[in-house]
């Protein structure tokens, strides 16, 4: 499963994966159910490669907020993201030091800790994702 191509859908419930494009939509699979849907151009959608996390010094991308926490769980999915904010906010600082507390939300963690547990349950394996990100950085300076 590609980073790159995993996204999410206002309106919709978890995550998906982008299966092709056509001229009108995106067909996407739901990596809960794995049912297909089209999203047309009126939809917002997010691609997850495209987020950012604030933090005090600069924006963090999602990926390795994920990556940070894939180490910190062993691979395992981390806490639920209907435990309480405390909860949530003391796991994410041990996760991403220096982030700013006035900008991130307790919905925007809830949210992120959602999304990584939804992408470990499909199987992503974010330590195989950096070393596809540095292969194909060697061969595009190449």
């Amino acid at each position: 499963m590609e980073f790159s191509k995993i996204i999410s859908v206002t309106g919709k419930p978890g995550l998906f994966k982008v299966i092709s494009q056509s001229k009108n939509a995106v067909i996407a699979e739901s990596l809960i159910d794995k049912k297909r849907v089209a999203i047309n151009a009126t939809q917002n959608v997010s691609l997850l490669e495209n987020i950012a996390i604030y933090t005090y010094e600069e924006d963090v991308p999602l990926l390795d907020v994920f990556t940070s926490m894939f180490e910190k769980t062993a691979g395992k999915e981390a806490l639920s993201h209907k435990e309480n904010s405390k909860n949530l906010t003391t796991f994410f600082a041990d996760v991403l030091p220096g982030y700013d507390e006035e900008r991130v939300y307790a919905s925007n963690i809830k949210k992120v800790i959602q999304w990584f547990n939804a992408l470990v349950k499909a199987g992503m394996d974010f330590s195989k994702v950096e070393e596809v990100k540095a292969t194909e950085e060697v061969e595009t300076k190449s």
